[in-house]
């Protein structure tokens, strides 16, 4: 019993023991120690999650934190939007499909024939992008935009302007054309009135002025159970942001018929087809007009009248006379398809280049992972070396606190930051030249090369060029005190 007794004692005393040893332990019982190694440890496990962060950025999944995707969500200019030339995706188990090709043409060529055919897909898609025109600078594409209401069966139509982008072909730069850059607000618009059933108001590019500064467009009214009821030339002109409107000249039309024919045009149905801007007088756009009386066309002369809507003019009422108009706009075309053995060669260049890019890919994501742990272990280490200095001068700031008075510690613990400091810079000196000599030693193999392979060594060409511009700039020297 006394030997129980005497163990159980025993076991008492070796756990006091320990537990006074704990609490002699300097690191368990002051808690700065305990709070900077908890920091560090928060920090180094950061740094981690950075660098494992980065590592799955390499292959974005989409999912991401509440900040980044209200970052990504704020609106951002479409202007600034790069355009790329939209390329047709073949399916996979097609052998050839043939690629278009394209060309740029006159737009309006012959005078007066660019029209708009809208067909059934506007009743389905109910807005469509009719075909532009580009300016003799190539600086600017001018389109309509066509709007169908399904409640009325009306059509109205805005016309809109998309910069070209600079720094590639012609060609490219009009594929390119992106509606996303387009002005913001249209250079001229139809009524969107619907209180007419099937009523259609579009409008359609004609053609530039010979300096792109101005443009020609016509206005179509009419009804798709009934037919066009008149026509209206208009024109835009891009330096004073405004535009014209030129219905003044079917008003000198019918004004002539009545006065000089006694033919009423009201009562019949006519119109008129605008042509272009005279090639004589560039600051004129050239009209011809026709009435629909019976089965064949009457022809009611070649008219002109100033681009700003004033001083309509007769031209010539030949029918047989062809007025000259200029054709400065210019479109894009397709232009046959590409050949099936090009094709096939193409193809086989892109599955090379596709092999190329993808070994180009691994390997930049293995070098990309390699640096992103490089700079993970580089800054563990600075923080571990940052850890173990403040270790070092809390513990040695404890040992002082023990020894001296608070006066006298902030002289002491000061006096210790500089020792410390000027130790530290010791040590990095060391290592600095540490490496310098291995850097030396490196450079002594290479003269050695230089040498075996009977060529000058580094060292001697570096001196023969120190001495040659010496050499140079003495003799310039030279001759300046002679000058």
């Amino acid at each position: 019993m006394k030997k129980y007794r005497l163990l159980i004692l025993i076991l008492v005393l070796a756990v006091c023991i320990k537990g006074l040893a704990c609490c002699a332990n300097p690191f368990v019982k002051d808690k700065r120690q305990l709070e900077l190694k908890y920091v560090h440890d928060v920090i180094k496990e950061d740094e981690g999650d950075k660098r494992d962060k980065k590592i799955l950025e390499l292959h974005p999944s989409g999912y991401m934190t509440v900040d980044e995707y209200e970052a990504l969500s704020e609106y951002k200019d479409k202007s600034t939007i790069e355009s790329v030339i939209p390329k047709i995706e073949a399916p996979s188990d097609f052998m050839y499909v043939p690629k278009p090709l394209y060309t740029i043409v006159r737009y309006n060529d012959p005078p007066g024939s660019p029209e708009l055919r809208l067909g059934k897909r506007i009743y389905f898609t109910r807005q469509i992008n009719a075909q532009g025109v580009v300016s003799p600078d190539y600086s600017k594409l001018v389109y309509p935009a066509i709007y169908y209401y399904g409640d009325s069966a009306t059509v109205a139509a805005d016309v809109f302007v998309i910069p070209l982008e600079d720094g590639d072909t012609n060609l490219n730069k009009i594929l390119k054309a992106n509606t996303a850059k387009r002005w913001t607000d249209p250079i001229l618009s139809t009524d969107k009135l619907i209180d007419n059933y099937a009523a259609f108001r579009t409008i359609t590019p004609v053609d530039f002025n010979y300096n792109g500064t101005k443009i020609l467009l016509k206005e179509k009214i009419g009804s798709s159970e009934d037919g066009i009821w008149e026509t209206i030339p208009y024109v835009y002109d891009f330096n004073t942001k405004t535009d014209y409107d030129l219905s003044a000249v079917r008003d000198a039309i019918v004004y002539f018929w009545k006065e000089y024919m006694d033919l009423n045009l009201d009562d019949n149905r006519w119109d008129i087809y605008p042509l272009g801007f005279d090639s004589k007088s560039p600051d004129r756009v050239i009209v011809q007009a026709f009435a629909f009386t019976g089965v064949k066309p009457v022809f009611l002369g070649t008219w002109s009248i100033d681009s700003k809507g004033s001083q309509s003019r007769l031209v010539s009422f030949d029918k047989n006379y062809i007025p000259e108009v200029d054709s400065n706009g210019y479109k894009v075309i397709k232009d046959g398809v590409e050949e099936y053995q090009s094709v096939k060669i193409q193809k086989k260049m892109d599955e090379n280049e596709t092999k190329f890019l993808q070994k180009q890919k691994a390997q930049q994501e293995k070098e990309a992972i390699k640096q992103i742990n490089e700079e993970y272990k580089w800054t563990v280490r600075e923080l571990d070396d940052n850890y173990k200095d403040e270790a070092r001068d809390l513990k040695k700031l404890r040992t002082l606190e023990g020894s001296t008075e608070d006066v006298e510690l902030q002289k002491a613990y000061k006096q210790y930051l500089i020792d410390q400091t000027q130790k530290d810079i010791e040590k990095i000196q060391k290592k600095i030249d540490k490496e310098q000599k291995q850097l030396d030693k490196i450079d002594d193999k290479l003269d050695k090369l230089y040498q075996d392979a009977g060529l000058s060594s580094k060292s001697e060409e570096g001196d023969e060029q120190q001495e040659t511009g010496e050499g140079e700039s003495s003799v310039t020297s030279g001759a300046q005190s002679a000058n």
